[in-house]
């Protein structure tokens, strides 16, 4: 395929890195960086209406994303609502809901989360048990959540719960828009992780209210799956460039300590850096318009797997040194940059569907392969 950088292309890039260079310098994170983001347009650029956003193509969306990973810009607290809701409302909302939603997400001024996984119903998606009850114009919901990220910073929630009083597996689902802010109907708990942070959350609702649903009552399996294929777009190209600069950190450190020298360990920092550039090109060939329903497994398989090997390279090129360090055995639980990421990166292949759920999805969906027996 032919995916090359026009005039265009290189002029947006320049405005695109001198706007990050300049605001940057602010020092703004978190939600006062998404409005930041939001004035200016560079939010919701690939979205084909007009709230607000500037408009760009998916070589100048692709330009962003790479210059935005390239300046180290802050960690967005905004992407579930842009990368995810937004394109769900788009393809499957009315025109209301989008009027509704899309300018809020893209002045960066209301954040969301997603209300997926339960426990028991992790990457078995289809076993969700929190239930809806109709409630006037609206839905009264109750269940527990469990996985969700950004869940303490979010205004508003996209629910999968069942609305069909004893329906099974995919039938009786809806997709519902729940407010976050109802006290003594909505309780988010931290969950603390290994690596001593609480990227992750639980959620318990008790008659919750849902104010939307998307797609219409009872289609809410066909409008979660299209969501999930949304995952894996051109945020994916940036990942990759917060993965080379990973790669680089591990291998400067294997250069200073002199591990490099051990031609088995350098043998693999090798085959680390050829398999990211293959994930890059095989997500320009999947943003390039083919239709290849085995595609967002695919590339989550490969960086799932790539990301965790990262990890435990890491930990080799410390070697002993990296079972321990300053403040390592404190009540404060101290990790460095390596050692966070080797713990976090055990869940890669985990989170965002279990490589298990991967590997089905490809042999049903793209090999034709009789279903796994339950």
């Amino acid at each position: 395929m032919d995916f090359e950088f026009g005039p265009e292309d290189e002029a947006f890039r320049r405005d695109a890195r001198a706007w990050l260079g300049e605001h940057l310098a602010t020092g703004l994170t978190g939600h006062g960086w998404e409005r930041e983001l939001g004035r200016d347009g560079w939010i919701g650029l690939g979205w084909e209406a007009d709230h607000g956003n500037r408009r760009a193509t998916l070589t100048q969306q692709v330009v962003w994303a790479e210059e935005y990973a390239r300046a180290g810009a802050p960690a967005r607290v905004g992407h579930i609502g842009e990368n995810l809701l937004a394109p769900t409302l788009i393809a499957y909302g009315g025109k209301e809901q989008q009027s509704r939603f899309l300018p809020g997400i893209a002045r960066g001024e209301e954040l969301w989360c997603q209300g997926y996984s339960e426990p028991g119903a992790g990457s078995d998606l289809a076993s969700v048990r929190t239930a809806a009850v109709k409630d006037g114009d609206g839905y009264r919901v109750t269940g527990q959540k469990i996985w969700t990220s950004l869940a303490r910073e979010a205004h508003w929630c996209f629910v999968l719960a069942r609305t069909e009083p004893g329906s099974r597996r995919h039938h009786g689902l809806s997709f519902l828009l729940v407010p976050m802010d109802q006290p003594g109907r909505i309780d988010v708990r931290p969950i603390r992780q290994m690596s001593g942070t609480s990227e992750f959350n639980e959620v318990f609702l008790d008659g919750a209210e849902a104010v939307e649903v998307v797609g219409g009552e009872g289609n809410g399996w066909h409008v979660a799956m299209g969501l999930l294929a949304l995952e894996r777009g051109v945020s994916t190209l940036a990942q990759q460039i917060g993965f080379a600069e990973e790669l680089g950190r591990v291998v400067a450190r294997a250069v200073r300590s002199g591990a490099i020298g051990d031609p088995v360990l350098r043998e693999r920092l090798v085959r680390q850096w050829a398999e990211l550039r293959t994930m890059r090109w095989n997500a320009l060939r999947t943003l390039g318009g083919r239709d290849d329903p085995g595609a967002p497994s695919v590339a989550k398989l490969l960086w799932g797997g790539w990301h965790r090997r990262l990890g435990e390279l890491a930990m080799q090129v410390r070697g002993a040194a990296a079972a321990g360090g300053p403040g390592a055995w404190s009540p404060a639980y101290e990790l460095d940059e390596q050692q966070r990421l080797f713990l976090f990166s055990r869940a890669d292949t985990i989170y965002g569907g279990s490589d298990e759920i991967q590997r089905n999805i490809i042999a049903e969906r793209v090999l034709g392969l009789p279903r796994e027996s339950r």
